[in-house]
């Protein structure tokens, strides 16, 4: 029987949710406890890879056991076992053809960013002090994100997708006040900010690529036009395929290579925080 697990995790602990050689992983950590409390070996599919560092919330998974199990108390029993950095939430019957990876319609993913020294939002944050930032450009350049688009520029070099074709529904910046802020009954000004992005599916390393594109255009380092410029029309892809690139205009389009977009920001201020079905 088919049963689907939520969970979230801090990424600090592990290599990523994909299991790895010889690097801590999400997934092995997971199936090795299923393992042990069912006594049979257990394989885990989740909703997609995060990388090194990446936390996650409310992410999914699922996995095959015997009918009938007691999940209530199989979520008890892992939390028992698992490190302090994964935490189960529920474990429930799943439909018979549910994939946790494939059935999933949207991902959302959040960059949380400073501008000040805060010891206490360092281990979830990016420390920015970059003077002037201007994040209504940033806002301005992100509406180029949205739609059916070509990102190859911002995937990781040497990933082995099939297309590079997202579909993106939401992303922008926006301000908020951390917890402990809002307790003193202060605000967080223009000192905290993340960044929000939704799509169908998302490249590796697409997310943390697109941050810090954005952020040579808070600096004045690119231009808006300079960052729309890397975003590629959705049939971008077919045309150079087809061999017509140049009947379509593709030749006019800016080279679609990683090293023309910004460099990554830190994982550890990255999570992947919703997943939809």
């Amino acid at each position: 029987m088919r049963y689907s697990i939520k969970l979230s995790y801090r990424g600090a602990d592990f290599c990523g949710w994909q299991v790895q050689p010889d690097a801590p992983s999400v997934q092995q950590t997971l199936e090795k406890a299923l393992s042990t409390l069912l006594h049979a070996p257990v394989g885990v599919t989740g909703a997609g890879r995060t990388d090194t560092g990446v936390n996650a919330i409310g992410y999914i998974a699922h996995f095959d056991a015997a009918e009938g199990l007691d999940t209530r108390q199989l979520c008890y029993k892992l939390n028992a076992i698992l490190p302090r950095s994964v935490v189960i939430h529920g474990i429930a019957p799943a439909a018979a053809g549910f994939h946790a990876r494939f059935d999933a319609v949207q991902r959302e993913y959040i960059y949380f960013l400073h501008r000040c020294k805060d010891p206490f939002v360092e281990d979830h944050s990016y420390l920015y002090t970059f003077p002037d930032v201007d994040f209504a450009a940033m806002n301005e350049a992100a509406q180029a994100l949205l739609g059916q688009h070509d990102f190859r520029c911002f995937e990781k070099t040497g990933a082995d997708s099939k297309t590079s074709i997202c579909t993106v529904t939401q992303a922008g910046w926006h301000r908020y006040t951390p917890t402990h802020l809002q307790l003193t009954g202060r605000e967080g000004g223009d000192d905290y900010w993340y960044f929000r992005i939704a799509a169908d599916r998302f490249l590796r390393n697409m997310v943390r690529a697109v941050v810090g594109t954005l952020l040579e255009v808070g600096r004045g380092k690119r231009t808006v036009e300079a960052f729309r410029s890397l975003v590629l029309p959705a049939d971008y892809e077919s045309s150079v395929r087809g061999g017509d690139a140049e009947a379509k205009g593709v030749k006019s389009i800016s080279p679609a290579m990683r090293c023309n977009a910004g460099e990554s920001v830190p994982g550890h201020a990255l999570f992947l925080s919703s997943v939809r079905y």
